[in-house]
């Protein structure tokens, strides 16, 4: 099967890129990949991360404390499977987080991004919540409920995003009972925001542009909860 996607004038991702995930799709193994290893490299890799540079340039200019490295950013193609029952050993997509140094502050709201054949994948929030970071953001909203809501229900975030998701708690510490009743978000161990997008939208020559303007969109969120986690008011 070959790429079905039109090529698209880009000087980053193109439909070779999307056609090699799909390949490696197909060929999940270490024989395949280390026979195409060279093109993974021109094809992908190198690529992607050119990409992952051009977005952070852009955030900069709406989140000026980020200085992340490209190299920080980007999650490797190779899978842990020690404790997967899925030995498949590497990804189908690529991805990158964006916060203010990458990887290296996974617990701070900021951006996602990942690409495969079929998707484009693009989000933000607070993910990686430890327990004391997960009750400060659970006291600010149950103590400003409206403020999340608020930001929810605009026509920028409700246009791409929708809505908060997030794994939930089945019980939630007393202090947040009472609240939960009238805000059911307080539940939720993660406060994320994702959408699914056509590929295409990140191969054409004003991709970072789109790709920014769905980030620009999530802001607001991502100002609240980074507030949240420093026990300042959300509004």
């Amino acid at each position: 099967m070959h790429c079905k996607y039109k090529e698209t004038y880009t000087t980053m991702l193109n439909t070779d890129f999307l056609q090699f995930l799909y390949e490696l799709s197909q060929n999940n193994n270490r024989d395949w990949f280390t026979k195409n290893k060279k093109r993974f490299e021109t094809t992908v890799k190198k690529p992607f991360e050119t990409f992952v540079e051009a977005l952070i340039a852009r955030i900069k200019t709406f989140e000026p404390d980020y200085q992340p490295e490209v190299k920080d950013c980007v999650f490797r193609i190779y899978r842990d499977t020690r404790f997967s029952s899925d030995k498949t050993p590497y990804k189908t997509h690529m991805s990158a987080v964006i916060t203010s140094q990458g990887r290296k502050t996974l617990h701070e709201p900021g951006y996602y991004f990942q690409i495969s054949f079929g998707s484009l994948s693009l989000g933000g929030g607070a993910y990686f919540l430890e327990k004391e970071p997960l009750a400060a953001v659970r006291r600010a909203i149950a103590k400003h409920p409206k403020a999340l809501q608020k930001l929810i229900e605009t026509p920028a975030f409700m246009d791409r995003f929708g809505e908060i998701k997030g794994e939930k708690n089945k019980i939630l510490p007393a202090e947040f009972k009472q609240a939960a009743v009238a805000e059911p978000l307080l539940f939720n161990k993660q406060f994320y925001y994702m959408t699914e997008v056509d590929p295409e939208l990140a191969l054409g020559a004003d991709a970072v542009d789109h790709i920014v303007d769905y980030f620009k969109a999530g802001k607001p969120v991502n100002d609240l909860f980074r507030k949240a986690l420093k026990g300042n008011v959300l509004f």
